[in-house]
């Protein structure tokens, strides 16, 4: 859409102005005419008059042609600010006439100086200061009508090349027109919603778009793709230079680096350092055996973005302030043994836990995120979770659909099909508001192996050498129950005194709930509480006790498996009906409608007794008997049961894989 003109000289104008002079409505003058002025007022006041004349042209003639050049005027832009030929040539005419009564009055005008009686002496009674403005009149008058005159020509110049840039405008408006092609179909009604919208972003405007046809049709043609080139555009580009050759992925053997690229600043990060730093040995012993079976297998080098979106500001972080609060951790020990697993198989990372760091990443354009990339992404893969996959496709545009296959995401509880497809999610009412991604199912990576739809990215537990198992058999406490739950709004559950009163005639109860002044009110008197302790303190609590009991949350957490490594009976409640999306707030609008039977299935089902009890709490008689069969179980420390071979975890080394070589999305 072109923009409309702006003022210029227009017919008429100067009559206006001066209705006398232009018309010749002004009476030839006579010396009656110059009563009660002085013949040197006289010249002044002409002067001035024909000086203002010619000052009021040029403002009116070339004031539309220079306020057209206006600061900020895009390369897109097509200027309009051109008079018809027929009106330009009337004011020329105009201006002739103009000049042509001018001289004459100056004859007049000349004339009348001659036989003035001013002039024929009697200096005496008027100084000669008052007549030497007159004698100058007649230069005075040329030199003006000289300048018009030159004006005139100049104006001539003007309207010519005005002409000739409005016959190339219209043939480039011509060339503007929002193009019919079959193959670009939605061509039109790009155009129509960008002339409805395109100051609702500023990066529009970044890449040139100032509300003309023009710029719509470029900007949709060669920084989207909905329209055809323009073939009066330069589509010359300059050859991209061939994509360097591929580095060879090394196994790091230092894990100080990686310490650095996670960064400061949150309870977060730095419960994720100290557990990598706790765990650093076992990864690097874990690597060593890993290189030796590839057998310099290794494959190339990936440039990998580690994107941690629920620690972000934008998506309220609500983790962090309760690291040292007794909040869950469970996504942070994924978290951090992710980035070991990726830093040590020798690939390139980047790790961003804010909006900011995320565009200056991925190269996003400045504005609201509607315009795509316009450099290709410099990333092999992205490892987000579903915060930032929401962050990613508020601010990449349309290079999230172009680049969507390379995303990974870590997803607690999984995300099964139906929810997933958008279009089948929403006919079928399986839409929630972190469904219908549309990715392909197995870029979904679970904590446990929920579904085959998903892949399994897992953790890893500690691996105890036959040393330090000796040691924790021989310093376990029989009778040294310990509650999963951190946090006081765990100890709500409602019956709980039934059965921690049962569980307290054969043990002693001892619970980490953090509190700041008082004792959490939640917790019975017999529990013995040492309120939140360090991870390796909790660690060493574990190793002492025998059974490790669990009120129904949080579901599906590394916890219970740890425990178990560490020689504890897990012992959990039986959901009864199952809990899920269907019927229980915490599952509600989550991407899946898998029945959770228990707090950890995956302990129940793949581990089982006599290291997982899952019971009816509600029974006491049923309660009591699993406790007196879990005081009899002899105390088994390891996780051979849990992660096959003592190796490397499989979950973590499918990373070197299926995570990273062998994903068919890329």
């Amino acid at each position: 859409m072109m923009e409309e003109p702006s003022p210029s000289l227009e017919q008429g104008a100067v009559p206006l102005l001066f209705p006398l002079l232009a018309e010749g409505a002004m009476p030839p003058p006579s010396s009656s005419s110059f009563q009660g002025c002085s013949d040197g007022d006289c010249s002044r006041i002409f002067v001035l008059g024909i000086g203002f004349f010619t000052l009021c042209f040029l403002m009116t003639s070339l004031g539309g042609q220079f306020s057209a050049k206006r600061l900020g005027d895009s390369p897109f832009t097509i200027r309009t600010e051109v008079m018809g030929a027929l009106e330009s040539r009337g004011v020329l005419r105009r201006m002739s006439d103009m000049l042509e009564l001018l001289m004459k009055r100056m004859d007049i005008l000349a004339r009348l100086e001659n036989g003035t009686d001013f002039h024929k002496g009697d200096e005496a009674r008027f100084p000669l200061d008052r007549f030497q403005p007159a004698a100058g009149l007649m230069e005075r008058i040329q030199a003006i009508a000289q300048n018009v005159s030159d004006i005139a020509i100049k104006v001539d110049q003007i309207l010519r090349n005005s002409l000739m840039n409005a016959k190339m405008g219209d043939g480039r408006r011509d060339q503007c027109e929002v193009p019919r092609d079959p193959k670009y179909p939605d061509c039109a009604g790009k155009v129509e919603w960008m002339r409805a919208r395109w100051t609702s972003d500023p990066c529009y405007a970044f890449f040139g778009v100032d509300g003309t046809e023009c710029s719509f049709l470029i900007y949709l043609s060669e920084v989207e793709w909905f329209c055809p080139p323009l073939p009066w555009r330069n589509q010359t580009a300059a050859p991209s230079p061939p994509p360097p050759p591929r580095a060879q992925a090394a196994f790091r053997s230092n894990l100080a680096p990686l310490l650095e690229l996670v960064g400061t600043g949150k309870e977060s990060l730095s419960f994720m350092k100290k557990r990598i730093r706790h765990l650093a040995q076992q990864w690097l012993r874990a690597a060593r055996r890993l290189e030796q079976k590839l057998k310099g297998q290794q494959g190339d080098q990936k440039h990998i973005l580690i994107h941690i979106g629920f620690l972000t500001e934008e998506s309220g972080d609500v983790f962090s302030p309760r690291v040292l609060k007794g909040g869950p951790l469970g996504e942070m020990v994924q978290w951090a043994d992710i980035l070991a697993a990726l830093f040590l198989l020798g690939h390139s990372l980047k790790v961003t836990v804010s909006l900011k760091e995320l565009q200056s990443n991925l190269g996003v354009p400045p504005g609201r995120g509607n315009c795509p990339l316009t450099n290709p992404l410099p990333f092999d893969l992205i490892y987000t979770d579903y915060h930032g996959l929401q962050q990613m496709k508020q601010h990449m545009g349309l290079s999230f659909k172009k680049y969507r296959c390379r995303v990974r995401v870590i997803d607690t509880f999984g995300t099964e099909p139906a929810y997933n497809h958008e279009e089948y999610a929403t006919l079928r009412g399986f839409r929630t508001n972190w469904g219908y991604w549309n990715l392909h199912p197995s870029q979904f990576m679970t904590m446990f192996p929920h579904t085959p739809d998903n892949s399994f990215m897992g953790f890893v537990s500690e691996e105890l050498n036959q040393t330090e198992r000796q040691r924790i058999k021989s310093n376990k406490v029989g009778s040294m129950a310990v509650v999963y739950g951190k946090e006081a709004s765990i100890w709500k559950l409602q019956g709980k005194e039934k059965f921690l009163a049962i569980l307290n005639k054969y043990m002693e109860i001892h619970g980490t709930v953090y509190y700041e002044t008082q004792r959490p009110p939640e917790v019975p008197a017999f529990v013995k509480n040492h309120g939140l302790l360090p991870q390796h303190e909790f660690q060493q609590l574990l190793r002492k006790a025998k059974l490790f009991i669990g009120f129904g949350f949080p579901y599906e957490g590394p916890a219970p498996l740890e425990a178990i490594a560490n020689g504890c009976v897990f012992l959990q409640a039986r959901f009864n009906p199952p809990h899920s999306s269907l019927n229980h707030e915490f599952f509600r609008g989550k991407p899946t409608s898998r029945e959770v039977s228990s707090q950890h299935p995956y302990a129940e089902d793949f581990i089982g007794k006599p290291h997982v009890w899952t019971v009816d709490y509600n029974n006491s008689e049923e309660f009591e008997a699993a406790i007196k069969t879990i005081l009899r179980t002899q105390p088994y420390v390891g996780h051979q049961h849990l992660q096959g071979d003592g190796q490397m975890p499989p979950e973590m080394a499918c990373l070197g894989n299926w995570g990273v070589e062998q994903g068919d999305f890329i």
